[in-house]
């Protein structure tokens, strides 16, 4: 069998990612061979392969859903913004260099449409099913000439193509209506269907809907996958998440000891790997938000200071909102601070940045005895230590290079009193370290705080795509998606006038 999908979707975050995912925990548990794909991603929460490539987190989600291990195939473009114009542009997992929207979309995109073809067909030779994901609308008229993501993939591999529309933000018909009907004509062949997403209520009071559209289109309904909480792994792009008052809670438990943790984490611009603190927030008793204001550093147990894209920018603003101050006063209180890849930079006494910001010396705020220099390589490993006793693993991503001057060992930096610095990412995945962590924060804070003795993250993460699987399976027209993964789009889809603009 050598079968393939493109899930598309009528927007940007309509849940492309999660029902990709779904898709592939359905097949694995079927007994196929299925690897995930997407050929060009933008996004600032990354993942290092074991052969040392950059690609994007939700791909490397995706392929845990697959239970294989990720490689940069799955993910050939990513692209991660720094600013509000430019991206740095990974080619295979190793960065390529910087380059503008319009100097990416005004011909480097096109030229490498082949390079994702050959990583797409690559993975079609090894796996019995490849399931693709698009990004943002098939329907951007004014990318589609240099489109390598969606109906530009779908249209070099022959690949059918299903529609998911998010019900709950309301003009779902429309949507799909809309996404179809401003293709051309050869790119909506391969459009078979629409998948809603994200439905409350009754399922009976859609349908007339369903089948209006049905008869508009010509094409069906392959499933209406219902609400539910806690689906949200491993977003794409930290850029677009709403993070003020924003609480990540993957279970809802009761703590075990007498007191519960608050860990405040620090919304700095550009943001990376903020799915760091997942970790944290999946511990009973746990309650993690992310703020910008310095009086929300208050009441905080932890203040976590997370990787971001922009070292230099996210001090600047730190300083510019007070926060800096507040956790220059948490430290000499002795209460507990965490900087993780850029946050743990620029913890540090002084910043030499010719790369990533270009504005050469910076002070940091000198609360580690770290120098840091930023190289033009970047560093991508997976590296694995100890800690507090425990074993660690995690990954880094960053090109500033660390002096350690002083202070004690902790994994690649050092901790002085109750501040804590590494580029590590991932390391509060590994459970019996996290909890040792957890219990000297909550001695620091003074709380009664006691981490759960059974907590396994990596069983958490299973058990989320196992419901991703569950959504397919039980909301899903399973079988007439077989076909359409088995057989590509039905022949003879009617066109939707007025299709794509000449």
């Amino acid at each position: 069998m050598n079968g393939g999908l493109l899930v598309a979707g009528t927007t940007s975050d309509a849940g492309k990612s999660v029902v990709t995912a779904g898709i592939c925990r359905w097949l694995v548990r079927q007994g196929v061979k299925v690897a995930p794909f997407k050929a060009q991603n933008m996004s600032l929460n990354s993942f290092v392969t074991r052969e040392g490539a950059e690609i994007g987190r939700a791909q490397a989600m995706q392929a845990q859903a697959c239970r294989v291990e990720p490689t940069a195939h799955m993910n050939p473009v990513l692209l991660k913004p720094g600013g509000e114009r430019s991206s740095q542009v990974v080619l295979l997992g190793r960065p390529v260099g910087e380059m503008s929207a319009r100097g990416y979309h005004g011909g480097r995109q096109e030229r490498l449409l082949g390079t994702v073809l050959d990583s797409l067909a690559e993975l079609r030779a090894s796996y019995d099913v490849v399931i693709c994901e698009g990004a943002g609308s098939p329907a951007e008229i004014n990318l589609r000439r240099t489109d390598i993501v969606n109906m530009g993939i779908a249209r070099g591999a022959g690949l059918p193509v299903l529609v998911v529309g998010d019900i709950d933000r309301g003009g779902v018909f429309a949507s799909f209506f809309g996404t179809v009907a401003l293709l051309a004509p050869e790119d909506q062949a391969l459009v078979a269907g629409f998948l809603v997403n994200k439905f409350r209520g009754d399922v009976s009071l859609l349908e007339p809907g369903l089948e209006m559209l049905h008869g508009l289109t010509g094409r069906r309904t392959y499933g209406v996958l219902p609400f539910q909480h806690g689906l949200g792994i491993d977003e794409e792009d930290g850029l677009r998440v709403s993070l003020r008052g924003t609480v990540r809670e993957s279970v809802v438990a009761p703590p075990v000891g007498e007191d519960v943790l608050r860990i405040a984490v620090c919304a700095v611009p550009l943001m990376s790997n903020f799915t760091d603190v997942d970790a944290l927030a999946a511990e009973p008793g746990v309650v993690v938000r992310f703020v910008d204001r310095p009086e929300e550093l208050s009441d905080a147990d932890l203040v976590v200071v997370p990787g971001t894209r922009g070292t230099v920018r996210a001090l600047e603003w730190l300083r510019e909102r007070g926060l800096a101050d507040a956790i220059v006063r948490r430290v000499a209180e002795q209460r507990p601070v965490l900087g993780i890849c850029g946050g743990f930079q620029l913890l540090g006494e002084h910043i030499e940045d010719e790369v990533e910001s270009r504005a050469g010396h910076v002070d940091g705020l000198g609360l580690l005895p770290v120098r840091v220099r930023f190289d033009r390589e970047k560093t991508l490993t997976r590296p694995v230590g100890e800690a507090l006793g425990e074993r660690v693993e995690g990954y880094e991503i960053h090109h500033g290079v660390a002096e350690v001057a002083g202070g004690e060992a902790f994994l690649d930096g050092c901790r002085v009193g109750q501040t804590w610095g590494t580029h590590w990412h991932g390391s509060l995945e590994s459970d019996g370290f996290r909890r040792a962590f957890l219990r000297e924060v909550a001695a620091a804070a003074g709380r009664r705080f006691v981490p759960a003795p059974d907590t396994s993250f990596a069983a958490l993460r299973e058990e989320q795509l196992d419901r991703l699987g569950d959504l397919i399976e039980h909301h899903a027209d399973t079988d007439a998606l077989w076909r359409l993964i088995e057989s590509g789009a039905p022949q003879g889809l009617p066109f939707i006038p007025p299709g794509a603009p000449a």
